[in-house]
């Protein structure tokens, strides 16, 4: 994935753009559906392009998928990868992408991820998101 800081907003906030990448990957989770397909959905009912951050989320996961699932398995005491709930999997997955570039602070990336957990899943699932973050943060050196 390019640089996180290299990708432009101006065609969206980072807040939409990860909703937006967040949705979008649950969606290709749940449906098998070819993310060509879903983003083009998107695209007509948005009547806009998909922002070119949430682009480059997408692609990322893609792109890390076997990695970032490998590290979910190995924080994620006592869950595997295919117990973890669709959307809980894709904000997981967005999150650490962004906690491996340095734009936004992990900070950011954790707060964003956990409330994105809160709204689209529950309050339980923030916790979780924010527990796994949190350590991959600190494997990072990222975090306390």
């Amino acid at each position: 994935m390019a640089a996180a800081a290299e990708l432009k907003d101006a065609d969206g906030s980072r807040r939409q753009s990860r909703r937006a990448a967040v949705m979008l990957l649950y969606q290709e989770d749940i449906t098998g559906h070819p993310m060509a397909d879903i983003v083009a959905q998107h695209e007509r009912d948005a009547a806009r392009p998909l922002p070119v951050y949430a682009r480059g989320l997408i692609d990322g996961v893609h792109e890390q998928q076997p990695r970032l699932d490998t590290e979910l398995d190995a924080l994620a005491e006592g869950w595997s990868i295919e117990r973890i709930a669709p959307v809980e999997r894709a904000v997981l997955r967005v999150g650490l992408l962004e906690l491996d570039e340095d734009d936004p602070p992990a900070a950011v990336a954790i707060a964003e991820a956990v409330a994105l957990a809160r709204r689209y899943a529950s309050p339980e699932a923030g916790a979780f998101v924010n527990g796994i973050l949190s350590a991959a943060a600190r494997t990072r050196g990222k975090g306390r």
